[in-house]
């Protein structure tokens, strides 16, 4: 358990494990670190395992400003950086994938040796000439205004969205424990950026191996999302998730975790 200070006293939280080829693993909006509990053990064997709290997120700071996609780019690049990291494979669920090519429009490429993009589309938006999105414009207005008259409501019903089959009780009341810890006004704010940006103009220019994780039942995000990013992304591999839905990595684990280590292994 460790914490850094940005430039502008925000700080981060995250752990920081084994030792190797560093892994930044990335969560998805709402979310937290804690979500990526079952990759922690298995990789920290071989890599040094990252996992980072965002901005406003989990143990993170609850700071007020800079709840961008923009600007979470901009923080990992300055804990890339504090944290002195090399030949990093960064892996982005969800918003996370947002980040990371946020990260690598706006600072390139040099320094990235991979990328695992895990369930995310280009936009989330539903824009006229894409209409895979996630979302419209009444859609996403109505969950801000959840947000803001029933935080818990809104996440009792959206978290189960992000998973094939029935979550146990004692799962879904740590995910609501850890979704519920930002405050509204920054729950809001984020989902407004993260559903409205659209990065389908930086992935032509993405060389870095790239694969790309996608859970097969579409309660969220259609399969078709992972297929256009396969088609442009040049160097990319698609891999589909029959029991999965928005979160391969906690719903068919040992299958997610040896797969990412076989992509990375053969980019060694």
């Amino acid at each position: 358990m460790s914490s850094i200070h940005l430039d502008d006293g925000t700080e981060l939280y995250y752990e920081d494990v084994g030792e190797g080829k560093p892994i930044l693993f990335l969560h998805g909006v709402w979310m937290s670190s804690r979500f990526f509990q079952k990759q922690l053990p298995y990789f920290r064997e071989s890599y040094r395992v990252i996992t980072l709290d965002l901005r406003g997120h989990g143990r993170s700071s609850h700071v007020s400003f800079g709840h961008t996609v923009a600007t979470y780019a901009r923080d990992v690049k300055q804990f890339v950086d504090k944290l002195k990291l090399k030949d990093i494979t960064l892996l982005g669920w969800s918003m996370g994938a947002f980040v990371i090519w946020e990260y690598l429009h706006q600072f390139g490429q040099k320094n990235i040796k991979a990328t695992v993009i895990v369930d995310e589309l280009a936009s989330d938006f539903k824009w006229d000439d894409f209409d895979i999105g996630a979302f419209d414009l009444p859609a996403l207005t109505g969950m801000m205004r959840d947000i803001q008259t029933d935080q818990r409501g809104l996440l009792s019903g959206f978290i189960p969205l992000m998973f094939k089959d029935d979550i146990p009780k004692q799962e879904m009341e740590w995910m609501l424990e850890e979704t519920t810890r930002l405050p509204a006004s920054i729950a809001s704010a984020i989902l407004f950026d993260q559903s409205i940006i659209d990065c389908r103009p930086y992935l032509s220019s993405i060389t870095v191996p790239t694969l790309l994780c996608f859970g097969k039942a579409e309660k969220l995000i259609p399969v078709a999302a992972g297929e256009h990013l396969h088609k442009e992304i040049a160097n990319s591999r698609l891999e589909l998730f029959e029991n999965s839905c928005h979160c391969p990595f906690l719903e068919e684990p040992e299958r997610f975790n040896n797969i990412v280590d076989s992509f990375i292994q053969t980019i060694d």
